[in-house]
């Protein structure tokens, strides 16, 4: 080394060369080396404290920050609801006031250096405060994937990140000008009328038109939306471009609605639209879905709607269909079906792949303070429990909203999950227009009158900083105002509105299949012996590629051995619908909770191994090579929120037989709204029809109350069928005219051949209507319950009633009693009667399909027991059950028989409160005096 260095003394370390330097200069040993100054210890500890606590202040902006965020555009609350500054954010905390202007090396846990690789403290917090404390403030740091958490970083830290063209500011400004003066028109044409207006945050225009640009960027090209009443109106008009005329034109008060519908059309219907995007010339398709008043109940049905878009395209990383969801602030945090649907976001089976999610924080619900509606800091905290980044924005800065919206979309094409977008804003108006909010805020709506328009202040910034000049901000007002009027006039030549113009789901190519001849037609149902051989032995026999539990060998074993005989057990009646639907090339999806094995151990449509993890068959997928796909998926613990993202699923497309299953059939309270409000009254109020298939488990079996009654007349009281008309005989096409006027189908089966043929005719048939059914639980295993293969196959049909066919159809002049029921109680009955030695004397007939109801079977077998009395008989309580309905129904044949002064008797359990006995000893006796009355003579 010596010897290099004599050649070059570069060529070694420095500290080398100054020891050769000192040997060649005469130094003694020991004086070559020069020990170097030893460091202050304090002085040592001193900067790496400050250095420590510099990088504690900025992960305390990262995770805090979003506390200290102007963004409530009055600057009279606290969006986080906490008016104490957070003590991590307080230069006293880490005692660095004397360092301000001291360089420190910036951590590579953050993106403020833009490059610098130091920077002076007091640029570092002028930084991280412009990043996380202007009008955005962020939430993310509570994400537990790291990659998610650097990338969040990157797009709120980096230095000048919200940067608007002067082109790109003029354009913003023309969709903020569209918005609030649409709304301005509106109060002013019609000023006592209701209409949800979104003054206070008309901004929500160009955030949503942001979205579709950027994700239509990336190829999105469908766009299922699901919003309350507040801004619908403008959303129709400025998101989706419907027409003018035909939306101001609801507002005159003589307009005639030309077809079915009913409800507000201006702020419930949905409506379905194809248009150019003008951004990019793409083209893209936006539907708005239907709403109740129910805040956010709309939004499982728009994400089941997405979902069966995406399948419908093969689209399976939802790259092409997506969702966009609206919230208000107390609802967002109120309603527990929020909770459903985020935690269904990231499921296998109900993914989206990614909802974006504005929330429109009025910062008050209707009268209500939101310091008494919620508990959490934010309205928007419930996102967190599925690691949803938060994204807080004052609403009064729009190109902050817009780039948080960018963020947004950005966000969605990565990582294809959920993200919420809290648009922090004001109510202007009260909860409507005819609202006074002064009754109950005060002091808010006295700083809302003085707080001038979002457009108002963003016009202002645009002409000091030069960007327009205040002439063509005029023009541009005044040229939207043309339009307007131009569309005001038009409206007027809109004597009549047909609802299939505000059509969520449209079905276009499904009707123009169904001529006039396919409508008047009841089709059969039945399938071919080798049809059914096939499904049944396929679906029978053990994968021989898995080791399956001994318990269901023996199920499948059993199931082969009845169709030896050619008998069909329930779950084989099942099996064969699915299968020869799914071999026809209808797609079938059943979900719901444990549905894959069945909760009552019957169904195990997936076959698992019993000693490899997740490795198992589905026998009903490999039936045929060009079969339709089948889905069977155990859905979350939830019912609100599964239901209504099925029934968006069955919305979507009616070329699919979509089924929902309740564990027990009384779980389906839980869903009330979904069945209320979508369901029951769909087509009325939503000029939508929809075929989705509800299984609820009914039946007492001396389980209680809680699993004895799917409440089926809850179902019957909400049938539009008209008890005291009976239908037209003459007609050859009754039966199908009947089933497409009723508003939906409720049946309680006891054979296996009736559940095949109904849930067939969902898809045979020329219309869709929702389907609901009794499902049993004892007659799951029955022997009694059994159905031979004829019954399935060739020219066979749904038996909506099944009449006697005993001995006491072969004397029908000798029987003194006809009994009608429906469902498992039938098989008690024929057991009781048999007992009692009375074949001859009481004929028993049975109900399958309740309503509509069947009056020509019913009269059929009145006529044919002229000597009998009647009587109804069921296992519910009289003020439960089929009773109430079947009772004036049964009075009407009667009427038609001129049989005006007979009556028919009640046979069956005393009316109650509770739904079922609690103790076996109870049911036990109400069974026994059931019974004893049914079988009096």
């Amino acid at each position: 080394m010596y010897s290099q260095w004599q050649k070059d003394p570069t060529s070694v370390h420095k500290s080398w060369d100054i020891c050769f330097q000192g040997v060649e200069n005469g130094a003694k040993p020991g004086q070559v080396y020069n020990r170097p100054p030893t460091l202050d210890p304090e002085y040592v500890d001193s900067i790496i404290k400050d250095t420590l606590n510099v990088q504690s202040l900025i992960r305390a902006y990262q995770i805090r920050g979003h506390s200290i965020a102007k963004l409530d555009p009055l600057g009279i609350l606290d969006a986080d609801l906490d008016s104490e500054y957070p003590k991590e954010l307080k230069m006293s905390t880490y005692n660095l006031e004397k360092d301000l202007d001291k360089e420190f090396q910036i951590p590579s846990s953050t993106y403020i250096g833009g490059g610098a690789k130091k920077l002076p403290l007091r640029e570092i917090i002028k930084r991280l405060q412009d990043a996380y404390c202007g009008h955005i403030g962020v939430e993310y740091m509570f994400i537990n994937d790291p990659l998610k958490v650097d990338w969040l970083k990157q797009q709120f830290e980096e230095p000048d990140k919200i940067k608007f063209s002067g082109a790109e500011k003029r354009y913003l400004l023309d969709r903020l000008i569209r918005s609030t003066q649409f709304e301005k028109f509106l109060a002013k044409k019609w000023p006592s009328e209701k209409r949800f207006g979104l003054e206070g945050c008309e901004v929500l225009i160009p955030a949503m038109k942001t979205i579709i640009d950027c994700c239509s960027d990336d190829g999105v090209d469908y766009f299922a939306i699901g919003m309350p009443h507040r801004g619908r109106l403008n959303v129709l008009a400025n998101v989706c471009r419907k027409p003018l005329e035909k939306i101001l034109c609801q507002f005159d008060p003589d307009i005639e609605a030309a077809d079915e519908g009913s409800g507000d059309v201006k702020y419930h219907l949905g409506m379905c639209h194809e248009r150019v995007n003008r951004v990019n010339n793409k083209t893209i398709k936006l539907a708005v879905v239907a709403n109740p008043s129910h805040l956010e109940a709309v939004n499982s049905v728009v994400m089941g709607k997405v979902r069966s878009e995406q399948q419908k395209r093969g689209d399976r990383e939802g790259n092409t269909a997506m969702c966009i969801l609206l919230h208000g602030d107390a609802a967002f945090s109120g309603q527990g079906v929020v909770y459903e649907d985020m935690h269904m976001s990231e499921l296998p089976a109900y993914t989206i792949h990614g909802t974006i999610n504005l929330v429109v924080n009025n910062q008050i619900g209707f009268t209500t303070d939101p310091r008494v509606s919620r508990s959490s800091p934010y309205c928007t905290d419930v996102a967190k429990v599925v690691n949803c980044p938060i994204i807080h924005v004052n609403a009064d800065d729009p190109e902050c909203v817009v780039y948080a919206c960018m963020v947004a979309s950005k966000w969605r094409k990565k990582f294809k999950t959920d993200i919420v977008i809290d648009l922090v804003c004001y109510r202007r108006n009260g909860h409507n227009e005819n609202d006074n909010p002064k009754f109950t805020q005060p002091i808010m709506y006295n700083r809302i009158e003085k707080t001038p328009t979002v457009l108002t202040k963003y016009a202002e910034k645009l002409i000091n900083d030069g960007t327009i000049t205040q002439q063509e901000y005029e023009k541009a007002l005044d040229s939207y105002e043309r339009v307007l009027e131009e569309s005001h006039k038009l409206s007027k030549a809109e004597i009549a509105t047909s609802p299939k113009d505000w059509i969520d789901s449209p079905w276009d190519e499904f009707f123009e299949k169904k001529g006039d001849k396919d409508v008047l037609h009841y089709p059969s149902t039945g399938i071919t012996d080798d049809k059914l051989k096939h499904i049944l032995t396929h679906c029978s026999t053990p994968p021989s590629d898995i080791r399956i539990h001994t318990g269901v060998k023996r199920i499948l074993a059993a199931r082969q051995e009845l169709a030896d005989k050619r008998m069909v057990d329930w779950a084989g009646g099942e099996f064969l619908a699915f299968g020869s639907l799914l071999m026809e090339g209808i797609h079938v999806r059943l979900s719901g909770q444990d549905v894959e094995r069945g909760t009552f151990s019957h169904r195990h449509h997936v076959l698992h191994d019993q000693f490899i993890d997740k490795k198992f068959r589905v026998p009903l997928t490999t039936l045929s090579k060009d079969q339709a796909k089948y889905t069977v998926c155990n859905s979350s613990l939830s019912e609100f929120g599964i239901l209504g993202f099925e029934l968006g699923f069955s919305m979507n497309d009616p070329n699919g037989l979509v089924l929902w299953e309740a564990q027990f059939g009384d779980f389906a309270n839980t869903a009330q709204c979904m069945i209320d409000q979508f369901i029951s009254s769909g087509q009325n109020k939503w000029v939508r029809q929809n075929g989705i298939v509800m299984l609820l488990p009914h039946g007492y079996e001396g389980m209680g109350p809680e699993h004895s009654s799917a409440r089926l007349e809850r179902y019957l009281q909400s049938c539009s069928d008209d008890e005291d008309v009976f239908p037209t005989e003459d007609n050859d096409h009754f039966l199908i005219e009947q089933l497409h006027q009723i508003n939906w189908f409720v049946c309680n089966f006891t054979t296996p051949a009736n559940l095949f043929h109904a849930l067939r005719r969902q898809i045979l048939l020329p219309f869709r209507k929702p389907l609901i059914i009794m499902s049993p639980k004892s007659l799951l295993r029955s022997p009694d319950a059994r159905s031979p293969f004829d019954d399935f196959i060739g020219d066979s049909y749904l038996q909506r009633a099944i009449p006697e066919t005993g001995v006491a159809a072969e004397n029908p002049d000798q029987v003194k009693k006809l009994i009608f029921c429906s469902g498992k109680i039938y098989y008690e009955l024929l057991s009781q009667r048999k007992s009692r030695s009375l074949d001859e004397s009481i004929a028993i007939c049975r109900i399958e399909q309740i309503s509509p109801f069947p009056y020509d079977l019913v009269k059929e077998e009145i006529l044919k027991y002229p000597n009998a009395q009647l009587c109804w008989t069921q296992e519910e309580h009289k003020n439960m059950g089929a009773w109430q309905y079947v009772r004036p129904r049964m009075r009407t044949v009667l009427r038609k028989i001129d049989k005006i002064e007979e009556d028919i008797s009640y046979a069956g359990r005393a009316v109650s409160a509770s739904t079922a006995a609690g103790s076996k000893q109870r049911h036990k006796q109400e069974l026994a005096s059931l019974y004893k009355m049914a079988m009096m003579l």
